[in-house]
């Protein structure tokens, strides 16, 4: 008895002197792209960071044959966009091999995969575990359990927030919780737009009637978040896409913009019923992110962002063009801006703007003039002073190509950079929904 008893418990010293559990920020759990950008995403935003994989390294991604992803292949949003660069550099020595902007991307698979392992192991904060499945997920008063088996023993994980980066959303389901319901695209949603693309099959039917227009893209920040269960956020299933090479652009979009939201829980000691739209949209831009995917501004542009801001608040939209036999979204940044179009935002957002434009009756075509004078309007400058300092500033600081005239129609690009800068909209909160809260 006394032989059985101090074998029992050599054996419960044993069990919990080696079952280790390992605390987190974040864990990813999933094995595709999409997963590698979520956990990448959360790590650059200095968040630590776990990602599990249930098999090796993107199994997925190990064919030696060359491969044309001809899909979203040419916005060069945050992740995507520097794996895009990265497997350039890697085949530009190739005779033939082509590296414009608009050519498709061509890799190999295996190659591919090799060049995000390389980068994932490289990125400070992040962590990877392959062969590696979880087998319980517990929520855990703030933060989640995770029970995963290793080598046939069972380890845990303590994470705050948790990712569910598979395919089929399996996650969200062995969590207790549930994917995403079904929602109306609203005409003011796009203003919390936190994954974009220019290309997604059937993009009419899911996203009908959003905005941008199909083929082009777009989701809102809540489209990306479990119910019924907190710090509980997806990717892959978000845009119920197919596990293909060809989707790998919306699959990296969908994983950044699931990381930058798990990272602000984390950084801000929150839930998501407290995620703050424009922190976070903020934060993806940071990475180069695209809020809304314009084929026409890249992110080398220095007033990228300024750009992005001012659409998001509804000021500017983009619209749909043809491109040969392709369908584009574009900014148009050379095109004039009409009063028609910037009137309902500006009034929405500022209690001064109905006064100004019954004093001031702007024409069809809004001006350089009218900007400074609503610029002085909002901010309460002396007109003359404003007017002097930017015609000073016109061409050495902002670059502008035309000359400074005052009545002469303001073109989007100067209209997004100034009011950007000056009365900068992209600072009022908007909800969930997309509505200005004051």
């Amino acid at each position: 008895m006394v032989k059985k008893l101090f074998l029992l418990i050599l054996f419960f010293n044993y069990y919990f002197t080696y079952a280790e559990t390992i605390k987190t920020d974040v864990l990813v759990i999933g094995s595709g792209a999409g997963a590698v950008a979520a956990a990448m995403q959360c790590a650059h935003s200095k968040v630590k960071t776990i990602l599990l994989v249930k098999g090796g390294w993107l199994e997925s991604m190990q064919s030696q044959k060359m491969e044309v992803i001809t899909t979203g292949s040419n916005l060069p949003s945050g992740i995507w966009g520097q794996f895009r660069k990265d497997v350039q550099n890697f085949y530009k020595k190739i005779p033939g091999y082509d590296t414009t902007y608009n050519a498709p991307l061509k890799f190999e698979p295996y190659t591919g995969a090799a060049i995000l392992k390389k980068t994932a192991d490289t990125t400070k904060n992040l962590a990877i575990k392959l062969n590696t499945s979880y087998t319980a997920i517990k929520k855990d008063g703030t933060g989640w359990n995770v029970s995963i088996t290793v080598n046939g023993k069972t380890d845990y994980i303590k994470a705050k927030v948790i990712i569910d980066a598979t395919e089929t959303g399996e996650v969200v389901t062995t969590a207790g919780a549930k994917l995403p319901a079904a929602m109306a695209y609203s005409d003011k949603l796009y203003r919390t737009a936190i994954v974009s693309g220019d290309f997604l099959k059937k993009a009419d039917e899911l996203l009908k009637p959003g905005y941008p227009p199909p083929p082009a893209y777009y989701l809102p920040v809540k489209a990306l978040v479990a119910q019924d269960a907190d710090n509980l956020f997806i990717a892959d299933k978000a845009l119920g896409i197919a596990p293909d090479l060809q989707n790998l652009s919306m699959q990296m979009a969908a994983g950044q913009g699931a990381g930058t939201m798990a990272a602000f829980c984390v950084f801000f000691k929150t839930t998501q019923k407290n995620l703050k739209v424009r922190l976070i949209q903020g934060e993806l831009l940071d990475f180069k992110g695209y809020i809304l995917p314009f084929d026409d501004v890249n992110t080398t542009d220095r007033y990228f962002r300024a750009i992005q801001q001012i659409s998001a608040t509804g000021l500017l939209k983009g619209i749909q063009q043809t491109n040969g036999n392709t369908l584009q979204f574009v900014f148009l940044p050379d095109a004039i801006v009409n009063t028609t179009e910037i009137k309902p935002v500006l009034t929405e957002i500022y209690s001064r703007a109905f006064i100004w434009f019954n004093k001031n009756k702007p024409g069809e075509q809004f001006t350089v003039g009218n900007l400074l004078s609503f610029i002085g309007e909002i901010t309460l400058t002396e007109p003359q002073t404003f007017q002097t300092t930017i015609q000073k500033e016109w061409k050495t600081t902002y670059k502008f190509a035309s000359d400074f005239d005052m009545n002469r129609p303001i073109t989007r690009r100067e209209f997004a950079i100034l009011a950007n800068q000056f009365l900068n909209p992209f600072a009022r909160v908007v909800d969930l929904d997309g509505r200005m809260v004051n």
